[in-house]
């Protein structure tokens, strides 16, 4: 771990630009909607949310204590519930024949999914307090462009919402803007984006972000890795960065994070990790990525920005100040004032950690959560959960707890603080792959095949 620590009067002067940023939520408000992956801000945590802590939503069981609703959800998707208002968005991808199969705790296969025949990538719009479908649109139809690994899914992305405008990235089948009631405002073709290792495609999974009027969107396919940001009235492209010597490949999500005025948009990726200017693509600065596979979404805690990958042998975590400029480079002594701290080992590989108090969670696909303070890196704790659970899902930080979806059809929740506590286990009766959502303390929960809604009776 590299021993820098924050400077008192900086990281004050930084702390009190974020809060006062347009995008950040005070801490006395009540998370009221969740418009994006991983919801305000993309930070992964409900301010003031009230959810139960134990429930049961297992289809098999006689009773389902804290279930608000259930709706059965068509094909197969890992796009997170996105709540806006009164509605609840998710994406799907529905095979004309047949029913497409997830390998699950299928650990170490690099193979692609035997897809065959045509698809169509849907847009499912629920109405948030009963459930009810409002409306479908099929935004593609056709054979897919792009294999998927055998445990992802043809809609992996999750939708962003701004005001009247909801946008959801398809990948190699295209980017499409549509107002709330499913109107379509317009579409753009993307090319074929084929994020592959080894040759082998593994699907797309970078869900689109908006700010200041603007989207932003990663396609780092390998032959030709590139970002770029859209106007969101009409689809027109603002700027586009080559990354063919930046990023051999990427599944994360952009972060886009202003202070004082200047807006940076930060892309995981290997072997660099980078942040652009928004407003202009020009590179603000870069780190040396470690994990060869990054998929975790950077994100934005105590003013800091936080990124963490794992494969290949390195798992880092990185918390970068938001003025660093240029090339970090972690042994060098003129660059720690860039970092507040690292480790080279302790990272997660697919799922987006989140802070929850003074305490960094991260959560594995081989079930182990391990824990930091968030402020000094020193570990906390490295536990295993329950027999065959694995993080697939990015963690929730809601009411001093920490939410950990699982792919064993369990949702665990964790008591906030340095000892490894699980308050609960609590059954979903299906895989968990997508993200959770909170919205007006509602706990939305895709599984592989529904969208469940939890909450407390009143």
């Amino acid at each position: 771990m590299i021993p820098t620590m924050p400077k008192p009067q900086n990281s004050l002067l930084v702390l009190l630009l974020f809060v006062m940023a347009p995008a950040a939520k005070s801490q006395s408000e009540t998370t009221t909607d969740w418009p994006s992956f991983r919801g305000p801000g993309a930070r992964g945590v409900a301010e003031g949310a009230t959810i139960p802590t134990t429930w049961n939503a297992d289809p098999e069981s006689e009773t389902n204590d804290g279930m608000l609703w259930e709706a059965d959800v068509p094909g197969l998707g890992h796009s997170s519930p996105v709540v806006a208002g009164d509605r609840v968005f998710l994406l799907t991808a529905v095979p004309d024949e047949g029913e497409t199969e997830l390998n699950i705790a299928a650990g170490g296969n690099i193979d692609a999914a035997e897809d065959s025949g045509a698809y169509s990538w849907i847009v499912l719009c629920y109405d948030a307090e009963t459930g009810k479908e409002l409306w479908r649109q099929t935004a593609h139809h056709g054979e897919p462009k792009a294999t998927r690994h055998s445990k992802a899914t043809h809609a992996n992305t999750s939708v962003c919402v701004d005001g009247d405008r909801m946008v959801a990235c398809f990948g190699s089948e295209g980017l499409y803007c549509y107002d709330l009631d499913g109107k379509l405002i317009w579409e753009r073709d993307l090319g074929v984006i084929d994020v592959s290792k080894y040759g082998i495609g593994w699907g797309y999974a970078s869900s689109p972000a908006i700010h200041d009027g603007r989207v932003a969107v990663i396609g780092d396919d390998p032959d030709h890795p590139f970002v770029t940001v859209l106007q969101l009235s009409d689809g027109e492209e603002v700027w586009r960065s080559d990354r063919s010597e930046v990023c051999e490949r990427s599944w994360g999500s952009p972060l886009i994070h202003e202070v004082d005025g200047v807006a940076q948009m930060i892309v995981n990726g290997f072997p660099w990790i980078v942040s652009y200017d928004f407003a202009t693509g020009e590179e603000m600065w870069r780190l040396e990525g470690g994990g060869d596979n990054p998929i975790p979404t950077p994100f934005v805690s105590n003013g800091w920005i936080y990124i963490t990958n794992a494969h290949g042998g390195k798992a880092p975590i990185y918390v970068v100040r938001p003025d660093a400029r240029g090339t970090i480079k972690l042994d060098a002594e003129e660059d720690s004032d860039s970092l507040v701290w690292s480790v080279e080992r302790g990272g997660s590989y697919m799922s987006t950690p989140v802070v929850s108090g003074d305490y960094l969670y991260l959560g594995n696909s081989n079930g182990v959560v391990r824990c930091f303070h968030a402020k000094t890196g020193e570990r906390a704790f490295q536990k295993r959960l329950g027999k065959d659970a694995g993080v697939i899902a990015s963690l929730l930080a809601v009411n001093g707890n920490v939410v950990c979806a699982s792919e064993n059809g369990t949702v665990y929740v964790l008591k906030t603080g340095p000892e490894f506590e699980v308050l609960a286990e609590n059954p979903m009766g299906e895989p968990c792959f997508a993200t959770p959502a909170v919205a007006d303390g509602v706990l939305f929960i895709r599984t592989t095949k529904r969208l469940v809604a939890i909450s407390k009776p009143e």
